[in-house]
């Protein structure tokens, strides 16, 4: 038996990973990159197949890492975390910069970045395991670092379908805990409703959506909602 709730417990921080080659620069969100050894000094980022970030990976030998804040913007976690580079020109919503590869990494609510020259690949099946070494580093904010368990908890968060940690099962889960307080707190005769994001789940307590609304987490419209009796 495997229960998905003990992978809750695992600690990860959040990371922006990208890369650029001839044509393009990429980037997503991932909660995987981490130090793994320090002679000679390595890192390591594993992602899925089909993002876009893992063909450029791929094409240029190289990637960069930033090291999120934990007052960085749900929108730019969103624009990273939901969106494809192939569609979007993610580093044209945010302040960035370019490593002396030429690699450009986000610079806002940042704490460091580091930048691998990838040394080895390892195929795991649905992703991929980049292994780099690390060629630059650099610390560009004193502050707190956003933690995977504080992007849920905190800023309610939620998983890419692609990220090496979401877990299938979740998917059509029931609403979480503090969503029948919420609705138990709206005045007495109000509709209890909400509307969930089918995209990345954030929820809306609210009667009625505006025509113009725009998730504030991955930044779809009102057409990839679906209404939910609380």
């Amino acid at each position: 038996m495997i229960d998905q709730t003990a992978f809750f417990s695992l600690s990860y921080g959040l990371y922006v990973i990208s890369s650029k080659d001839a044509d393009r620069a990429a980037g997503c969100v991932a909660n995987t990159f981490q130090q793994v050894t320090s002679s000679p000094l390595q890192v390591s980022v594993a992602l899925n197949k089909g993002n876009a970030t893992t063909g450029v990976i791929r094409a240029a030998g190289r990637f960069s890492a930033t090291c999120l804040a934990q007052d960085a913007p749900m929108e730019l976690i969103g624009t990273f975390g939901f969106h494809c580079s192939d569609e979007l020109d993610k580093f044209a919503a945010c302040e960035h910069a370019f490593d002396t590869a030429g690699l450009p990494y986000v610079a806002e609510h940042a704490c460091a970045h580091y930048s691998a020259r990838v040394v080895q690949e390892i195929d795991l099946g649905t992703h991929v395991l980049f292994v780099g070494e690390v060629e630059e580093a650099e610390k560009l904010l004193s502050c707190e670092p956003m933690t995977y368990a504080y992007y849920h908890q905190v800023k309610g968060g939620k998983t890419p379908p692609k990220a090496s940690s979401f877990l299938p099962d979740a998917v059509g889960a029931p609403l979480p805990a503090d969503a029948s307080a919420e609705a138990a707190a709206a005045e007495p005769g109000q509709p209890k409703i909400a509307w969930r994001c089918t995209v990345c789940g954030h929820m809306e307590y609210v009667e009625e959506l505006p025509d113009d609304y725009v998730c504030p987490v991955c930044g779809v419209g009102k057409n990839m909602f679906e209404r939910v009796e609380l």
